[in-house]
């Protein structure tokens, strides 16, 4: 079992900038990708960004290209995502995800954390 805990969410104004952060710990994989997702209501969940481990790619979804940046220290098992500029559509719940190597589903995912973007 791996457990995710995410922190860093909350009430910031458009344009503004936040930093979510998410520290895994018990089972630990040797190559494995982290990830965040968010559900908007009334919304289904959809992918964010994610780092795979091997060669440290990085994958984003359109929508947050150039304004998010994900990052992780792997000394501490934690994943960042650094989120600039952001609009009222990015208010969501972010969750963090794990899953062992470089495709295939997320199998843990974290308790989310709420951003809210006001306009």
């Amino acid at each position: 079992q791996v457990h995710l805990v995410e922190s860093g969410g909350g009430l910031v104004q458009a344009g503004g900038s936040l930093r979510l952060s998410c520290a895994a710990s018990g089972r630990t994989y040797s190559s494995y990708t982290m990830g965040w997702f968010r559900q908007a209501p009334g919304k289904e969940r959809e992918f964010v960004a994610s780092n795979r481990w091997s060669g440290g790619r990085t994958d984003y979804a359109d929508s947050v290209k150039g304004r998010f940046t994900i990052s992780r220290d792997n000394a501490k098992n934690t994943v960042y995502l650094q989120m600039n500029s952001l609009k009222s559509e990015d208010t969501a719940i972010y969750y963090c995800a794990v899953r062992a190597g470089d495709s295939g589903p997320f199998g843990f995912w974290g308790q989310g954390t709420q951003v809210t973007v006001s306009s």
